[in-house]
């Protein structure tokens, strides 16, 4: 008889590599053909609704690591919840209108100037379809779960037509409103921007201190006497209109060299040294106040420039008087209206000096800077010019720098409604909770919302203008165009004149010939997405508003959160989310930002084809994503060894429980012995926590909490002294049935609990449990709490063993250091005890030399007759030694007994009745 033929060696068809890159496919292709999604979605037809709903990603360009995090993370929670009782339908979303999109097609030789502009959005759209089909293909590749053949996309006519409703709302409530102010403005994109399209960069600048000569005092200055102003914007001179003053500072008159100068008393002592006044004296103190209407003259500019009171003037840096621009300024703006200045802005839409500025028409405004401070070297105005580097706003899209320009613009009031916005904030719950704050000082902050753009791609703002100029938005021309869009698309605003846009016999009191005009901007495309609540949330009948979570990256607190609020707040008085999530970026393993510049970018469809989607999931899971983020070779390497561990597990479990039947094979739990009610407990606490993390979204913790438990609760652990039982004892012998109770368990909660983050290599385990009756684990439920009896009592003295357990195992090592053994089952283990240790033990069931792996255990009370060598710890000493007897040539056991049955001489008492029992004939 060959005895490793009576052995119950693990059997499975479960593969011990996964073989993502090819295996993941086939995976989606069957969940594709089952229609899986519409199957989950109706299993869950009656349950609550949980709606996370889709931010929607730009559709231009491959996707990188922060879009695989953003769907992954996604992905997990709707997964989850579509197993934790609730309906969770996913509809992704696209963000398709915008200036990158048009770059796109200039880089690709399209000439727009050439086409009309309904010809060139026509390209526009194909552009992003194919982007979005591209990205589509990436998200699903990653194994999101979505309705994917019915997204959202913003171009789509229904969204278009809805989004026209939000703008018709927000106008009838009086919060759409043009006006001439300043905007930023980007000379690089020839388009108006809004705040959350501005990023800060460093810039160098020239600093400059120029003189303006007072030519009426109103008996506060000598006529003569120069103000001093310092600008970092030389080219806004020509554009000068005023000086501000603040009339709450003291300002002094200085003499140098036979003339004077103003400036505020705080900052004479830092001005002297700078513009080398050292022979400077005072010789007059006035305030602010009193400067009120003084007049000076512009340095080159036969034209007078005013001085006005304004507390945006400080002490803080510069001169104490403020150059003033109102057409490049907000304060500037503000202060100039109030004072009847002229907005003044003699730049066109590339930046360019008009002829409103006599000597530097045609010039680029950076290119001016040089040509103004020769200027004014030139009519002896300038009195130091210096290069400073600075933080400066610049085009998010194009990283060039933006300025501030007088146009005329439609703009979304925030002050109307801030307070309502505010309120909405402090209802919302954020994580992080930092989130509030962040939003809510924001839009504390935050001027009137500049929404037309100077573009072609994109939602035309829904207005017309009759003949005397008067703008026209009612709920007839609104529901209309609507209509109009739903059905046509808003591609039919630049195919057809404004009289065949507005409704069969529209009339007008400003238009007594019935004749119209249209507007040409279109909106910030942050309307477009900030529409999404009205477009997806309401218009699709199985979705609500308010969503219960918004989850994106932390740069959208300033985009797509912000905008999302204030339409929402604007048309419902509510903000359109329950809870907001964020997550940080995406950086490469030594904390950078990736670029391709740096060379250090890493794209998911590459990891993917390497690792496998499921990797890169783990790899999510394992991440505190709500700070910044890294990922690198070596960080893959060790999530693809943790993934490794898991599957091992699983096959390990699987191997074991091939030959059992749940209904007829499994063991109570009252009737399973303590060691099997412990892992039991210790599985119930693991579902306990795990579940827990998930409703928190806290996925690194669930990573590190399964981790563990296979590792230590299981690998190190229970499914290594059970060797000694599934592969030894006979198929049906309760022991061996009890273990394997618990391994089917074990496989089962894990695979359960691991589905959202692991989706195709946990339908890969389910579809290796026969018993199961799902088609797919994503159609089942997330595993309850059991709450076993007497937890506290088999836990408290389960968790002592394991811990003289680890001093055991600790005396092995030394032991084979020593080379007193070589493997732990030729060792003998004698256990001193205490009092405490001893009573723990006696309470105790179980085969402590199997449990331990060795051959032999003895259990002596009294730490005294313990060896001086002995390992001692938590209240034992252990000695080792080499086991007596022969090694059992069927279990590996070192024993005594070996040979005593006669007719198999090599074999322990314990496997000779085994074989004689079940397997002699």
């Amino acid at each position: 008889m060959e005895y490793k033929d009576t052995l119950l060696m693990p059997k499975t068809e479960f593969p011990m590599r996964g073989n993502l890159p090819n295996k993941e496919p086939e995976w989606q292709a069957k969940w594709e053909e089952m229609d899986l999604y519409d199957q989950i979605q109706q299993k869950n037809a009656d349950k609550p609704t949980f709606i996370l709903h889709d931010g929607p990603p730009y559709a231009n360009g491959e996707l990188h690591m922060g879009h695989a995090m953003n769907k992954v993370i996604k992905d997990m929670i709707v997964r989850q919840k579509s197993m934790s009782g609730f309906r969770s339908p996913y509809v992704p979303g696209w963000d398709t209108h915008g200036l990158p999109i048009e770059q796109a097609l200039a880089n690709k030789g399209v000439k727009r100037k050439e086409m009309s502009v309904a010809e060139f959005r026509k390209l526009c759209a194909e552009y992003a379809y194919k982007q979005v089909d591209i990205q589509r293909a990436g998200f699903k590749r990653l194994g999101v779960t979505g309705e994917w053949a019915n997204p959202y996309i913003t171009l789509q006519p229904e969204y278009e037509a809805e989004q026209i409703k939000v703008f018709g709302e927000m106008a009838k409530k009086g919060y759409i409103y043009k006006g001439k102010k300043p905007v930023y403005w980007s000379p690089s994109s020839e388009s108006a921007l809004a705040e959350a399209e501005i990023e800060y960069q460093d810039k160098k600048s020239a600093s400059i201190f120029v003189a303006f000569k007072v030519t009426d005092g109103k008996g506060a200055l000598e006529e003569g006497t120069n103000i001093v102003i310092w600008t970092t914007t030389p080219w806004t001179i020509p554009a000068n209109m005023g000086i501000t003053v603040n009339p709450d500072l003291e300002y002094v008159v200085v003499a140098v060299n036979g003339e004077k100068f103003v400036v505020a008393e705080a900052l004479f002592p830092s001005l002297r040294e700078t513009l080398g006044w050292e022979a400077a004296e005072v010789v007059k103190t006035v305030r602010g106040a009193e400067l009120d209407r003084v007049v000076t003259r512009h340095p080159f500019y036969d034209r007078d420039s005013l001085v006005m009171n304004g507390g945006h003037a400080t002490a803080e840096a510069g001169t104490g008087a403020v150059h003033t621009a109102p057409g490049h300024g907000e304060d500037d703006f503000i202060i100039g209206q109030k004072y009847g200045l002229e907005t003044l802005a003699p730049l066109d839409d590339r930046g360019v000096f008009t002829d409103e500025a006599p000597g530097f028409e045609g010039v680029f405004y950076d290119t001016a800077n040089k040509m103004v401070t020769e200027k004014l070297e030139e009519v002896g105005a300038l009195l130091k010019m210096e290069f400073i580097t600075h933080s400066y706003p610049h085009d998010w899209r194009t990283k060039k720098p933006v300025i501030f320009r007088a146009t005329p613009q439609w703009f979304a009031s925030i002050n109307a409604f801030r307070q309502e916005l505010l309120d909405a904030v402090q209802g919302v719950t954020w994580t992080p909770a930092w989130g509030e704050t962040r939003l809510f000082n924001m839009v504390r902050d935050r001027g009137d919302w500049v929404i037309s753009r100077q573009r072609a791609w994109g939602v035309p703002l829904p207005i017309f203008y009759a003949e005397n100029g008067d703008s026209i938005i009612t709920d007839e021309t609104i529901n209309h165009v609507s209509e109009l869009f739903r059905e046509h698309g808003s591609d039919i605003w630049f195919e057809r004149e404004a009289k065949d846009l507005l409704p069969a016999g529209f009339t007008h009191e400003g238009s007594p010939n019935g004749e119209f005009t249209k507007e040409n901007d279109i909106m910030d495309v942050w309307f477009d997405s900030g529409s999404s609540h009205q477009a997806v949330l309401e218009a699709r009948p199985y979705l609500n508003r308010p969503a219960d979570l918004y989850m994106e990256g932390s740069d959208q607190y300033r985009g797509w959160f912000n905008s999302s609020l204030t339409t929402s707040v604007a048309i419902s008085g509510e903000a359109p989310y329950s809870n907001v999530l964020s997550h940080g970026f995406a950086l490469d393993g030594d904390g950078r930002k990736m670029s391709k510049s740096l060379g250090n970018t890493m794209l998911p469809g590459k990891v993917i084809n390497q690792l496998g989607a499921d990797i890169v999931r783990l790899w999510v899971a394992s991440v505190d994503y709500q700070a910044d983020v890294r990922i690198s070779d070596n960080i893959l390497k060790q999530v693809s060894e943790v993934y490794r561990k898991i599957r091992n597990t699983m096959r390990f479990l699987l191997g074991n429980i091939s030959d059992f039947a749940p209904a007829t094979d499994a063991i109570a739990y009252e009737d399973l012995r303590e060691v099997d009610q412990y892992l039991l407990i210790k599985l119930d606490e693991l579902v306990k926590n795990v579940r827990a993390s998930y409703d928190k979204y806290e996925f690194s913790t669930i990573y590190h909490q399964i981790n563990n438990f296979c590792t230590v609760e299981l690998s190190q652990f229970y499914m290594d002294f059970a060797k000694d039982v599934v592969y030894i004892e006979a198929a049906d012998s309760k022991d061996r049935r009890a273990m394997q109770t618990v391994f089917h368990e074990a496989v089962v909660v894990l695979t359960k609990l691991l589905a959202p983050i692991l989706p195709h290599t946990a339908d890969e385990v389910w579809s290796h449990l026969a018993d199961q009756d799902a088609a797919s684990i994503h159609l089942t439920e997330m595993p309850e709490v059991k709450h076993y009896p007497a937890t506290e009592a088999i836990t408290e003295k389960w968790d002592q063993f394991m811990q003289i357990r680890d001093v055991v195992q600790k005396a092995l090592e030394e032991a084979r250091n020593e080379k007193i053994i070589g493997k732990s089952m030729l060792a003998k283990v004698t256990l001193f005890v205490d009092g405490e240790a001893k009573q723990l033990f006696d309470s105790l069931e179980g085969d402590f030399a199997q449990l331990l792996i060795v051959s032999d255990f003895e259990l002596v009370e009294g730490l005294e007759g313990a060896p001086a060598n002995a390992v001692k710890d938590h209240h034992v000493a252990v000695a080792i030694t080499v086991a007596e007897g022969e090694t059992c040539e069927r279990c590996r056991v070192v024993k005594k007994d070996v040979g005593e049955n006669h007719d198999h001489p090599t074999l322990c008492k314990r496997c000779a009745d085994i074989v004689v029992e079940n397997y002699q004939n």
